[in-house]
């Protein structure tokens, strides 16, 4: 895939959120990543692909824990689709243990990836352990392989994204749950745009150089700016009243996971830094949260909760009846336990 040229990411017509999400992810892994959702041949590999001219160098470790750190480009890995878990987590090495009989624990991809960014496409189609090895990796920062009494511990931090065609079945819920932002890719209804997608398209085609050519300045100007958004981010703070505020939309919006406000936080430092600033504001709360907390609410969820406050206080009512305290109850030293049910937690 190294040699071939990908279509500029700024040559992509339209898609401002694909394009914005992307960006945000790269500079900012903390956001838990990218799902990029639409029909087939709305561009969704194609922009991932584009991010190749303008991935930063970041410092990175060895491929074992403990190895020695170094400076290098980013890289763009793509998942096949027919990974088996043993290449995805790392196994015995097959030719050693038939040619030497002897057992080897070699790195799979996760491991590779460590340091870059992860493309997983058809997400939805690939075996559930395989996902959820992935989204534990991007979680941890780690992969563990265990064959038998041989362990071994692999880095494992990368920005990842994943796309998908909804036609082809939804992603269960919990697996959907751990990608930070989540982008709609949706067709263009424009025709203007139409017909500028395919002319690009067709130029692209004709001669690749010469078309990228034409983008050149803006894509290293693009670039220069997220190596420098990378820097400012560890500097970005969010104001207190902002916390509040994403903490209030979170809960008006009733959404359940705890990763909904990380995402939106994290997704608002992205945004600032790549803006060049080191507070955020609450633009970049406008812009984000549209990202960050769309496809999170759960019917099924409301559901449950309801039956649940209902049983609660059916319970409740019975031990008021049935099991009345007393007016007052002895305590001595209050224990843990104790506390947390007077506090809440």
């Amino acid at each position: 895939m190294d040699d071939l040229l990908p279509f500029p990411f700024l040559a992509l017509v339209g898609q401002a959120e694909l394009k914005t999400a992307l960006l945000l992810g790269l500079i900012n892994p903390g956001i838990g990543g990218v799902l990029l959702s639409g029909p087939y041949g709305v561009g969704k590999t194609s922009a991932v692909r584009g991010l190749l001219d303008i991935l930063p160098t970041v410092e990175v470790e060895g491929a074992e824990e403990g190895a020695e750190r170094r400076r290098e480009r980013i890289r763009l890995i793509e998942l096949p689709l027919n990974a088996r878990l043993e290449d995805v987590v790392g196994g015995i090495n097959e030719r050693v243990a038939l040619e030497q009989g002897a057992v080897l624990l070699e790195p799979g991809i996760l491991a590779r990836a460590h340091g870059h960014l992860l493309y997983v496409d058809e997400v939805n189609l690939l075996d559930p352990a395989v996902v959820d090895a992935i989204l534990d990796a991007a979680a941890q920062g780690r992969t563990f392989v265990r064959r038998g009494a041989m362990t071994r511990l692999y880095p494992s931090r990368f920005v990842l994204v994943g796309s998908m065609n909804p036609e082809e079945g939804p992603l269960r819920p919990q697996i959907l749950d751990r990608f930070g932002l989540r982008v709609w890719v949706a067709p263009l209804d424009d025709p203007r745009q139409r017909l500028e997608v395919y002319r690009r398209a067709r130029d692209f085609r004709a001669d690749p150089t010469a078309f990228r050519a034409a983008y050149a300045a803006q894509t290293a100007a693009l670039a220069e700016e997220v190596e420098t958004a990378r820097a400012i981010l560890p500097h970005v703070s969010v104001p207190p009243a902002l916390e509040e505020a994403a903490l209030a939309l979170v809960q008006e919006l009733r959404i359940p996971s705890h990763r909904a406000e990380i995402a939106l936080l994290e997704g608002a430092r992205a945004r600032a830094a790549a803006d060049f600033r080191n507070q955020v504001s609450i633009e970049d709360l406008h812009r984000v949260a549209p990202l960050a907390l769309r496809m999170r609410h759960s019917p099924q969820l409301d559901e449950h909760a309801r039956r649940s406050a209902e049983e609660r206080a059916t319970i409740e009512a019975a031990l008021e009846r049935l099991l009345p305290q007393p007016a007052s109850v002895p305590r001595g030293r209050r224990s843990t336990v104790s506390q947390l049910e007077s506090n809440g937690g």
